[in-house]
């Protein structure tokens, strides 16, 4: 196993991989800007460094200033979380040639999933459906541009190439407009993902957001860990998640599955990975795949009892899994919600100092979070600041559970979106299973 690994993170997902690693007896570097002195996986590491000032460019992506503090501690890997540096090919390749293991993927494998238009080429020569698009960047021929949205059929939706996150899109409804969104998006995606690389594909009306969990080691063993449904989002952000997603059987879930295990083999993937589909109509569309560990991996966890982040770690070591793919059994329901610091009406972030924070508690809970009473929420970083998770032997288990928690819970001293959460609990449509990504949207309007 890993003698030492720096945690190149924040949060939640910082304090989980310190568990994971302290569990497999891996020493651990937390690394933190100067705001974040104070998170409680800094406080519970083996060491910790800190890397430069609060602004994220200095210090959570500062590739030198991170590579810096694994040489001075000795470290010999590298785990990114998610966010931040985690899908940045450049990266991994920095963190490889420098003499340390990248806990993910490779680097050539990042670079090809990352870029949109190149992953979904490389999903259709192994077979995995897409959603019908342009495949290919769209050009300054605005004519042209133009006749490729006219047979695609609209509404559209432009994508930036490089894009992920919920950025970087736009839909489109009429021609006339398009001109003038694929400028717009361009921009938007140049800011963000330094890339202006933007392509076009049909907006489907009412899909679902159905995702495949992935593990593939090095030495050709690859499984999948069945699906989730992140359907329920605002501005393309997931609010809630859950495992299995309704209405998928059980064959569809092995069909599909092993087709994302499939190409798994065909790209030479390694680590936790997510392909990341539509779901309309009983058609499953290929978006994009996260080469890391998801924010909702907490689900598949529980309905599976396999530690993706604990098999993350063993698989960078060189092990090959722990599991096999008869193995892995679906046990129950699980759903995810996630706590943010934000007002519950406008969603403006609300930093500020934690007066008081009693997690719930009782069977089928789980609380990741940082939180603690007297911690500070930075306005620097994403407002995510807890993942509550409830696990039952049903849906409606898992749900009422969830609506114990939720009860229980107290963060107080700042705003959360727990209001939002209680309501949607207890939302007939989403009680029901099946509502599409559009959902929360209309309810908010």
């Amino acid at each position: 196993m890993l003698d030492k690994v720096v945690i190149a993170n924040r949060g939640e997902i910082a304090l989980r991989i310190l568990r994971a690693c302290h569990e497999l007896g891996i020493k651990t570097v937390a690394v933190h800007s100067s705001a974040d002195r104070d998170l409680m996986h800094v406080r519970l590491a083996d060491e910790s460094v800190c890397i430069g000032p609060p602004i994220p460019t200095e210090s959570y992506l500062n590739i030198p200033a991170i590579l810096s503090a694994a040489e001075v501690t000795d470290a010999v890997a590298i785990h990114p979380g998610y966010g931040f540096l985690s899908e940045n090919a450049d990266f991994a390749e920095r963190v490889e040639e420098s003499g340390f293991i990248f806990i993910g993927p490779k680097p050539e494998t990042i670079r090809l999933m990352g870029d949109k238009l190149s992953a979904i080429g490389a999903m259709k020569r192994v077979g995995i459906p897409c959603v019908p698009g342009s495949d290919a960047a769209l050009g300054d021929d605005m004519p042209a541009n133009m006749k490729v949205a006219r047979t695609i059929g609209y509404p559209v939706i432009l994508k930036a190439s490089g894009g992920g996150g919920g950025r970087g899109m736009r839909v489109v409804h009429a021609e006339a407009a398009l001109p003038s969104a694929i400028g717009l998006t361009r921009r938007e995606a140049l800011a963000a993902f330094q890339n202006d690389s933007v392509y076009v594909e049909k907006f489907l009306e009412h899909p679902r957001h159905v995702e495949f969990q992935v593990m593939a080691d090095a030495h050709g063993n690859v499984v999948h860990l069945g699906e989730r449904d992140c359907s329920m989002q605002r501005r393309h952000q997931k609010v809630i998640e859950e495992a299995p997603a309704p209405g998928i059987d059980a064959e569809t879930r092995d069909v599909m599955g092993r087709r994302c295990a499939d190409a798994c083999r065909e790209i030479g993937y390694r680590g936790a990975g997510t392909f990341e589909f539509l779901y309309e109509d009983g058609e499953f569309y290929f978006i994009e795949m996260n080469t890391r560990v998801q924010v909702e991996h907490p689900v598949t966890e529980l309905v599976t009892g396999i530690d993706i982040v604990r098999e993350q770690l063993s698989i960078a070591a060189g092990n090959p899994l722990s599991f096999t793919q008869s193995d892995v059994v679906i046990r129950g329901h699980a759903i995810e919600c996630r706590i943010n610091a934000e007002d519950p009406v406008s969603f403006r972030p609300s930093p500020g100092t934690i007066k008081l924070f009693h997690p719930p508690g009782g069977p089928g809970i789980r609380v990741d979070s940082h939180l603690y009473d007297g911690y500070v929420v930075p306005p620097y970083y994403d407002s995510l600041i807890a993942k509550l998770v409830a696990h039952g032997d049903s849906r409606q288990a898992a749900f009422a559970r969830m609506s114990n928690a939720l009860t229980e819970i107290v963060v107080d001293g700042i705003e959360t979106n727990l209001p939002l959460h209680r309501d949607l609990i207890h939302d007939a449509a989403f009680a029901a299973g099946g509502t599409d990504i559009h959902y929360l949207e209309h309810k908010l309007a």
